[in-house]
């Protein structure tokens, strides 16, 4: 049986703007979104492509050609659920008791209900979405009205990952508030041209030739100082899966300190290994998997990669990841 998990409004975000030459939500097998609010409420405004589920006699109605077995994300959301602590009290049985020593009974919430029937269905996690419509609606999302993929939030907010086309459209800058680019392909876009102040243009090629490292210190710094000034960036390249997603990775390694990988094998000088460390950034993912999970397709080259281990080296003072591992 699968489990619940807890879904960020900024992942569901990412989710909805995953794009390979089409949005995949045009892929049937992608993305479930279930709302569990009452009829008035999802007819007067709901997230993009979800589906009501109706509840009769106790008991959820799920449309006849679910098949979550085949679905990659299941998101169930509902007014305001902000946590799924109810559920793990049950599971562990810590529930209060009436002096007459019966339970008191915990009231789910209806998204944690139809979340924990539809584990029934699946070997796959349901994701609960933290806050509900309420903080999901409440972000000014008005760009996820239309079906088109927007950028990708990195830092909610504040940074995002996006491709050139994404980058010259006016709409995406105006609903996102973009206030700066950081542009690291040939082409040029009509904003910024000419402020050095609000565009930093890294103009590198999409090859094994590209060399990103000279310009990894001034985009570090290009970057955090819009974020102090509260200023809305878009990091980008033409794909946004290559060079962007570098840009991004050495930015958050700097500025979080943070290793390439999750979990590494470290070695000692007289050359034993050592457990990984936690040490640097025990609150965040590290840096790959963290852009991963934003930009599902991201795919940085293999020249890029191995510069990526070298700004490690600079931000850390040491090698902490074999990027001779598949993964890279």
């Amino acid at each position: 049986m699968a489990g619940l998990v807890l879904c960020e409004p900024t992942e569901l975000y990412n989710i909805l703007n995953q794009v390979t030459k089409l949005s995949r939500l045009t892929e049937p097998n992608y993305l479930c979104l279930l709302d569990v609010r009452s009829k008035w409420e999802y007819d007067e405004s709901h997230v993009i492509t979800a589906l009501r589920v109706k509840k009769k006699a106790n008991e959820y109605l799920f449309p006849e050609s679910l098949d979550l077995e085949c679905v990659k994300y299941c998101v169930v959301y509902d007014n305001n659920t902000m946590s799924l602590e109810v559920i793990l009290k049950q599971d562990g049985k810590d529930v209060d008791e009436n002096p007459d020593g019966s339970e008191q009974g915990l009231m789910l919430g209806t998204a944690l209900e139809c979340g924990t029937a539809l584990t029934r269905c699946t070997r796959h996690p349901i994701h609960i979405l933290k806050g509900g419509y309420q903080l999901f609606s409440a972000m000014d999302r008005n760009e996820l009205d239309a079906f088109q993929p927007y950028p990708v939030e990195i830092i909610p907010g504040k940074l995002y990952l996006g491709d050139f086309r994404q980058a010259c459209d006016p709409k995406i800058q105006k609903d996102l508030k973009i206030k700066a680019h950081v542009n690291v392909c040939m082409e040029t876009t009509p904003f910024f041209q000419g402020d050095a102040d609000k565009l930093l243009h890294i103009p590198i090629e999409d090859s094994q030739e590209a060399n990103i490292s000279p310009f990894l210190r001034h985009l570090c710094h290009f970057i955090d100082i819009h974020l102090e000034l509260g200023s809305v960036i878009l990091v980008f390249s033409t794909l946004g899966i290559s060079r962007g997603c570098t840009a991004i990775i050495a930015y958050l390694m700097h500025s979080r300190e943070e290793t390439l990988k999750a979990h590494t094998k470290a070695t000692s000088r007289d050359g034993r290994n050592e457990a990984p460390s936690t040490a640097l950034s025990p609150n965040w993912e590290r840096s790959w998997a963290h852009v991963k999970k934003c930009k599902s397709n991201m795919r940085p080259n293999r020249k890029l990669v191995v510069q990526l281990s070298q700004w490690e080296q600079i931000v850390l003072g040491d090698f902490a990841t074999d990027i001779s591992d598949p993964l890279y």
